[in-house]
């Protein structure tokens, strides 16, 4: 069966679900809690290690035992809930984690070593019971992919595009050579869309992302429940695959083994947070800064369109027809209204 066909029975979504604070607020447990989210390479933590960060306003924290895979953390102590590591630090050397208010002690693998002056509890004291809360955390393709809730869809099937096409691509190790964050005005959705709308690039960016990706006529295409993959001939050989992930990842890999990740973070109902992160082969650090000039180049023509649909999305638009080239948005959005429910969409 033609998955295009099945699509064109959808029509985009309504231009007031991106404006609407109800469907915001249900986002991150219908949609976002269900999902993994790739939070850093893991050469930014190696063992003995830990990094602080955040993710939809919850305080993270990735730590990497010498004896075992990394791990992931909500970031507080159990005892008072005072972040154990700060997120400006960056990556940290250590080999335990000190509360700086009470002094509790934790190993990297999250397990209570000691709580200052126990002997003085008011209760029965048993380290046991006071772990670090832990978070569902896995290492594929370089990076560290950590999920909110405790029963996410297995990253297997989030991935399972990304594993199927990129392949050996997939699994070259990398490190981090490059990264940036930019705030832009739009609904996180408005962004997610424009970054899966293949009708656009020729048009929007003839100098540059068009000549990545070449001809339209030589566009391949593969959709899947979780992901959608746009591929191309690439000028230097092989293939430029691109791919578009619920819940607002893209993940762009060149054949010679460079990988961007770009994901569009809900900031609020106009605004949201772009991080742009380059992976590669430390070789290629060099280069890294003039690669990432290239990639901000094409993302700087597309915020100029994402920030003026914000407005025309505000304006009582009716979305226009859907082209063929914007069959991964098509895709994305019915997952969305699945996920979501037609009834919380119809009633917001």
């Amino acid at each position: 069966m033609d998955p295009l066909a099945d699509l064109q029975s959808r029509p985009f979504l309504p231009a007031w679900a991106y404006r609407s604070a109800r469907l915001a607020s249900a986002e991150r447990q219908r949609y976002a809690n269900r999902f993994w989210h790739p939070l850093a390479c893991s050469s930014q933590l190696p063992p003995g290690s830990c990094l602080a960060l955040s993710l939809l306003g919850q305080p993270i924290l990735l730590s990497h035992p010498l004896d075992g895979p990394p791990r992931a953390f909500l970031n507080r102590c159990p005892h008072r809930g005072v972040a154990l590591q700060d997120p400006a630090a960056g990556t940290v050397a250590c080999r335990r984690l000190v509360c700086r208010y009470h002094g509790w002690t934790y190993g990297l693998d999250g397990v209570l070593l000691a709580g200052a002056r126990e002997a003085d509890f008011l209760e029965p004291f048993e380290r046991s019971a006071w772990p670090l809360p832990a978070l569902p955390c896995q290492v594929l393709g370089s990076l560290i992919w950590v999920a909110l809730a405790p029963d996410p869809i297995p990253l297997a099937g989030q991935l399972d595009l990304v594993r199927e096409e990129a392949g050996p691509l997939l699994d070259q190790p990398r490190v981090l050579l490059a990264r940036a964050t930019q705030e832009l005005a739009c609904n996180w959705k408005i962004a997610h869309d424009n970054t899966l709308d293949d009708y656009h690039v020729a048009i929007a960016h003839p100098t540059t992302l068009h000549r990545e990706q070449g001809p339209v006529r030589h566009y391949r295409y593969r959709l899947s429940r979780y992901a959608t993959l746009l591929a191309t001939p690439h000028p230097a050989g092989g293939e430029f695959l691109t791919f578009g992930l619920a819940p607002w990842t893209h993940l762009l890999f060149w054949p010679d083994g460079r990988l961007a990740l770009i994901q569009f973070l809900p900031k609020d109902l106009g605004h949201c947070q772009m991080d742009v992160a380059l992976l590669g082969r430390p070789e290629l650090e060099p280069g890294a800064q003039a690669w990432l000039a290239e990639i901000q180049t094409f993302l700087a023509e597309d915020q100029t369109l994402v920030e003026a649909a914000q407005i025309g999305y505000g304006s009582g638009l009716v979305p226009g027809p859907a082209h063929r080239l914007e069959q991964r948005i098509l895709q994305q959005q019915a997952l969305y209204r699945e996920l979501m429910g037609d009834e919380l969409i119809a009633s917001s």
